[in-house]
């Protein structure tokens, strides 16, 4: 058996999945029970974490935040969400190439697969599990929204949770993180990882690279790309 000694944290959305729609409607129905109004404007999503996405949105429309708003907002989001669990098979999907790069990464020897989102936990599993991406995820480890920390920190949280779960180590130089957008390559770059970027979000292949991504792909159709990409950076 193989030495675990590879990490490779996952984005979720408009990396792995588009489910635009369902999010924006879970938006809206949070919004409404957490401020008794209609939701106008949702502020730009890109590498942003919840906390992020939830005090802008108040923010854009014109809501003084009190502590309790927060809290509040993601309850009512996760709630939401799970609610629209049908919406989730109907109306998302899965990226180019996407389902193909999980589980060739699945084969590599002594590589692990887990997950460095903005969103909350129950959002992103219910994500990954309804569109059948989860089986090759170690969903028990990763990095999740949780009102506290930035994506950067979560890097380092999800490296961590490996390292217990699996016993053993997994440095800055051997995790990669697969993303899509110029924070994300911050997010990156500040907790010393490299990081693949894909144009699958707003962000174009140039501004990516302006970023500063150690590599820049497309999509993640090119399965074989994605798979050497992954092994240049963490030298397997």
């Amino acid at each position: 058996m193989s030495t675990l000694n590879r990490l490779v944290l996952w984005n979720i959305d408009h990396t792995l999945v588009d489910v635009g729609r369902v999010t924006r409607e879970s938006y809206a129905e949070a919004f409404q029970r957490t401020t008794g109004r209609p939701l106008v404007r949702l502020p730009p999503t890109p590498g942003r974490t919840e906390s992020e996405l939830i005090f802008e949105t108040l923010a854009f429309n014109d809501v003084v935040t009190t502590d309790d708003h927060l809290p509040a907002f993601m309850t009512a989001l996760a709630e939401a969400f799970a609610a629209r669990r049908g919406d989730l098979r109907t109306h998302g999907r899965v990226l180019a190439g996407a389902r193909e790069a999980v589980e060739a990464l699945s084969r590599v020897p002594g590589l692990v697969q887990s997950v460095l989102t903005g969103s909350v936990r129950p959002n992103a599993v219910l994500k990954l599990t309804e569109l059948g991406l989860a089986a090759h995820l170690d969903l028990d480890g990763g990095g999740y929204e949780n009102g506290v920390y930035s994506k950067a920190a979560l890097l380092e949280l999800a490296r961590t949770r490996a390292a217990e779960r699996h016993g053993t180590p997994f440095p800055e130089s051997t995790t990669v993180y697969i993303a899509d957008s110029p924070r994300d390559v911050q997010a990156a770059h500040i907790a010393g990882s490299p990081i693949i970027a894909v144009a699958t979000g707003s962000a174009t292949e140039a501004e990516l690279r302006a970023a500063g991504a150690d590599i820049v792909l497309a999509t993640l159709a090119d399965t074989r790309a994605l798979v050497t990409a992954v092994a240049d950076l963490t030298r397997l």
